[in-house]
């Protein structure tokens, strides 16, 4: 095969590995009941891949072949090593028993493998910070630097989080399953937690070249389709309503050249019209039920920006009154900051500018980039040049992802001329 040929294997393979890893991964985890196990023959497979597909040519079904060549080099290696270690001899046998063919796996149950992954990220016996940084390891494939940018952690502290947070799902023997369906309401927040932040993680990438990232909000709805099968609750389609609306703006969120466009600067008829009446249909649906949770709220708030005719149409009148209730639910500085924001659409730019300062100074979001973009812009529109620079200077500082970053450096110019 030429060098050609050999480039647009490679090509497919690195295309692989950015959509097909996680998934891969999820189904190895449960045929060999081990993380890091799995985590090593995940990558014994796609180095696997890279050498054998030129000459062999490209499998049918190139993820179901990935899954089968992993398993069985993770077998081959626990034989090599029991031969050290008469402990491991048991292991590599419990596994190579196993009839199952990989290569014959359905779609349906590789993905179920994805959703079982979720529910044991999420297991109650791990703390919150770990629960979030394995899913967003092992589910989305994100990087231990990723992870560490996103949440403004260093990054020993996060690899120290995963490690612990798989000796933990090891030592106490932590199925790997959807649990029953008695059990799942108890688990249910934990889990539309992370799957939230997974969606946003792709819809606003924390780092790199790129706003956007299909892949996970993409796979973000479809766990959520597949989580309300399973449990039907009104929180469950509020946050299915949510990441529909938001994800329904996408191709308006970037200019043809690649640069932020706000909200009030979209062109409408970009927006997923299809998208946007699902995610309505399902909040009307979710409300209906007469109970209130904080993804239905902030769907709600979505659905009333999505359905807007305008920017100047828009009824802040009402999404105020839907952040009022919100907040007596979810009373944290981030619900306050979004709805300081909306106040100042509301009310002018010096109500909205009051809270968030007050904020602020009281050493709440000291650093989280949008609410020192929120302050500069606000700044901005009062005609306060100076604290306008300082605060799109402290955003910039705060920012990882190179559309963000070029958008506060065009509003840092305009004061600066």
């Amino acid at each position: 095969m030429n060098s050609q040929a050999d480039a647009s294997i490679r090509e497919l393979v690195d295309a692989l590995y950015r959509d097909e890893s996680p998934r891969v991964l999820a189904t190895l985890i449960r045929l060999l009941g081990d993380f890091d196990l799995a985590e090593e023959a995940l990558h014994d497979a796609f180095t696997a891949a890279v050498t054998q597909w030129p000459a062999d040519g490209i499998p049918d079904n190139p993820r179901a072949w990935l899954v089968s060549t992993g398993r069985f080099k993770a077998i081959d290696g626990i034989r090599r090593r029991a031969r050290f270690d008469h402990d491991l001899e048991h292991a590599s046998e419990r596994l190579a028993s196993d009839d199952a063919d990989p290569s014959e796996l359905a779609d349906d149950e590789v993905k179920d493998d994805h959703l079982r992954l979720v529910f044991t990220c999420c297991h109650p016996a791990l703390s919150p910070d770990a629960r979030i940084a394995l899913t967003l390891r092992t589910v989305c494939g994100l990087t231990t630097e990723e992870i560490a940018s996103a949440f403004l952690t260093p990054v020993p502290t996060v690899a120290q989080r995963i490690v612990r947070a798989k000796a933990k799902i090891r030592d106490a023997r932590i199925p790997y399953e959807v649990p029953s369906r008695e059990s799942l309401p108890e688990r249910l927040d934990a889990v539309l937690r992370v799957i939230y932040l997974v969606f946003n993680e792709g819809y606003a990438a924390s780092s790199g070249a790129a706003l956007t990232r299909v892949d996970l909000s993409a796979e973000a709805i479809r766990l959520a389709r597949r989580l309300y099968e399973l449990i039907p609750d009104p929180e469950v389609l509020g946050l299915l309503s949510l990441m529909l609306l938001h994800d329904a703006r996408r191709d308006a969120r970037t200019s043809a050249d690649g640069e932020l466009v706000l909200l009030e600067d979209q062109d409408r008829r970009l927006w997923n019209g299809g998208q946007i009446a699902e995610g309505a249909a399902l909040i009307e649906r979710a409300f209906r039920s007469g109970e209130v949770g904080p993804y239905m709220l902030q769907a709600g708030i979505a659905a009333i920006h999505a359905q807007s005719a305008s920017f100047a149409d828009t009824d802040w009148r009402e999404i105020v009154g839907l952040y009022d209730l919100l907040m007596t639910i979810e009373n944290s500085p981030v619900v306050e900051l979004n709805r300081a924001v909306a106040i100042a659409m509301r009310d002018g730019p010096e109500a909205g500018l009051a809270i968030v300062e007050a904020i602020l100074d009281r050493g709440d979001l000291i650093d989280y980039q949008p609410a020192h973009a929120a302050r500069a812009d606000l700044c901005r529109r009062l005609g306060r040049r100076h604290d306008a620079r300082t605060a799109y200077r402290r955003a910039l500082e705060l920012t990882c992802e190179d559309t963000q970053r070029r958008f506060l450096e065009r509003r840092l110019d305009s004061l600066r001329s």
